[in-house]
């Protein structure tokens, strides 16, 4: 620790006497200065041993004594020393009182004692503070590096907190805890969350002090700890964060280990691009393996890399952006669609939009880092593969990754249906598959690859392909093809029927609906059968095809249920933006 007035005090060679103050001898001494003006405050910066001889000092005159000693505890003088049988043969009494009045630290310093001595005194001291420091710093630092080798992050947390006496941190890029330490600390950690979310939002690397608030600890007195936060990362955006708080400021030696940690943690949460490159090229050839058949050569090639997860049942997912004009395309045109601003609660809209807008417009890459993360806490493997513009994710089924996958893909829609910047953004689709095994991978990519599209159809962020095994072929009607071809074959129909010369359209779906029974059509229609008759005559007259041709039916039911279906879509936006 740096030198006190105490040190000094009891120091043998120096022979200081106290004369006032001796309750703040434990005062740091950052540096001693001598000086005889009336005023050396203006070149004081604070924690100086302030020496004088009282040479310009009118020592003996009370009130100037009381301002002069007044103006030096504002300043932050640690102490005062004054040299007797200079000018004074002892300390004067108003110079003794004004220092005990103000509790200003009063040393004679004797005049065998030259004040080079004291100054040499202190540097000395605060060298080998400083070697201590660096010494210790050192120590920490292998220390540290050991538990990092040895025990990852969580033993490396722990011993970061015994270091600086406090506990420690870390959160990964959600601002979620992942480890504390020791684990009483988790309470603590979760209280500043808020400011771990707000660190991140500033660009890499970052840091700020925050007050982790006053909470009763357990036995019974309040504690107020002071926290550092450090980004974690070499990128723009933060991947982790580490806090360390403590009862008071760091010293040299701890701001050593907590700087060492940060390498050491940054180093563990970033890999090498190399590494990861290579990681990237034997995930491609697993996945072209599973897809080819060759399940038993893509264990071969993965060995260990990915645990068990191509032996378990597992999810394929397919993500991918689609661009904002073809995004508000299908706000107009597809059956569904994702809930608007009022039905949400505005709270959760506006943490939605704050998540999208962090993403940078790079949905598809926030959503890789949502499954990376989901991966590493859980302690899951995953198979992450770009393909293309697309990314192909490959996660065990019923586990955190997919379930994360699914939050992501909720707050991206949430986000769209809250705010007007989502349309501007490129927006994210997924399709993911029913359970597969290894075998059945090509199986699953089609199946992905199937949601994806239903998902860009009907404009929803994330399809499951149950959804489109048991549903209803309706939706999938909505495709711009499908609406042209209706158009196209039911245009002549409408025509006909806009001169006010017949109702052919309705008369046609009602007929088809029953299966070409012209009573119960007629009865629907409420006109005679004859006159239904003479209706789909018109109808085969105008499109020159005859109804008795079953696939002819088919068509034209199609074309039909395709118009009620964008109709019923462009109805449901509307009313949207009109509520």
């Amino acid at each position: 620790m740096p030198p006190t007035l105490a040190s000094l005090v009891h120091h043998s060679a120096l022979k200081l006497t106290v004369r006032a103050g001796r309750e703040r001898l434990d005062t740091p001494v950052r540096w001693v200065h001598a000086s005889e003006l009336t005023d050396p405050v203006p070149y004081m910066e604070g924690g100086e041993l302030l020496l004088i001889t009282a040479l310009k000092l009118d020592a003996e005159d009370a009130d100037a004594m009381r301002q002069y000693v007044k103006r030096l505890v504002g300043a932050g003088v640690a102490g005062l020393g004054f040299a007797v049988g200079v000018h004074y043969e002892q300390i004067p009494e108003a110079l003794a009182d004004a220092a005990v009045e103000e509790g200003l630290p009063l040393l004679e310093v004797p005049r065998r004692t030259p004040f080079l001595a004291i100054s040499k005194a202190v540097s000395a001291a605060i060298a080998a503070d400083q070697y201590r420091a660096v010494t210790a710093g050192f120590a920490a630092q292998r220390e540290l590096t050991k538990q990092a080798l040895s025990g990852g992050p969580e033993g490396l947390l722990s011993a970061l907190a015994s270091q600086v006496d406090g506990w420690t941190a870390l959160y990964d890029a959600s601002g979620a805890v992942v480890a504390t330490a020791p684990e009483w600390a988790g309470r603590r950690a979760a209280r500043i969350t808020g400011d771990v979310e707000r660190l991140r939002e500033r660009p890499a690397p970052a840091s700020s002090v925050v007050g982790g608030g006053t909470e009763d600890g357990e036995d019974g007195e309040d504690y107020e700890d002071r926290v550092e936060l450090h980004s974690l990362g070499t990128g723009r955006r933060a991947r982790a964060a580490l806090a360390v708080g403590t009862a008071a400021a760091l010293g040299t030696a701890e701001r050593y280990a907590v700087h060492s940690a940060i390498a050491l943690l940054t180093l563990t949460t970033e890999r090498s691009r190399s590494l990861y490159a290579a990681e990237q090229r034997i995930g491609a050839a697993v996945l072209r393996m599973l897809l080819a058949g060759h399940s038993d050569h893509a264990r071969g090639v993965a060995g260990d890399l990915y645990g068990g997860l191509l032996d378990a049942p597992y999810r394929m997912m397919l993500a991918e952006a689609a661009s904002a004009s073809a995004g508000r395309a299908r706000a107009r045109g597809g059956a569904g669609g994702d809930a608007g601003a009022d039905e949400m609660d505005a709270a959760k809209v506006e943490a939605a939009v704050a998540v999208l807008a962090d993403a940078g417009g790079d949905l598809v890459g926030g959503l890789v880092e949502v499954v990376e993360f989901a991966a590493a806490r859980s302690g899951e493997a995953v198979l992450v593969v770009p393909d293309g513009e697309r990314v192909v994710v490959l996660a065990a089924d019923g586990g955190e990754v997919v379930a994360a996958c699914g939050r992501y893909a909720e707050t991206v829609a949430m986000a769209r249906g809250g705010s007007e910047q989502g349309a501007d953004e490129d927006e994210l689709v997924v399709g993911v598959s029913a359970p597969a095994g290894p075998v059945a991978a090509g199986a699953a990519y089609k199946q992905a690859e199937q949601a994806l599209s239903v998902a860009r159809r009907r404009g929803r962020v994330l399809v499951e392909h149950e959804e489109v095994a048991t549903g209803s072929v309706v939706p999938l009607l909505a495709d711009d093809a499908v609406r042209a071809f209706a158009d196209g074959l039911l245009r002549a129909l409408r025509e006909h029927d806009a001169t006010g010369r017949g109702d052919l359209v309705a008369s046609l779906r009602a007929w088809l609906s029953r299966h070409g029974q012209w009573d119960a059509a007629a009865a629907d229609l409420g006109v005679h059968r004859h006159t239904l008759r003479y209706r789909m005559r018109r109808v085969e007259e105008i499109l020159g095809r005859s109804l008795d041709d079953p696939d002819v039916r088919m068509e034209l039911w199609l074309a039909l249920k395709a118009t009620a279906a964008t109709a019923s879509a462009t109805g449901a936006v509307s009313g949207t933006a009109g509520e």
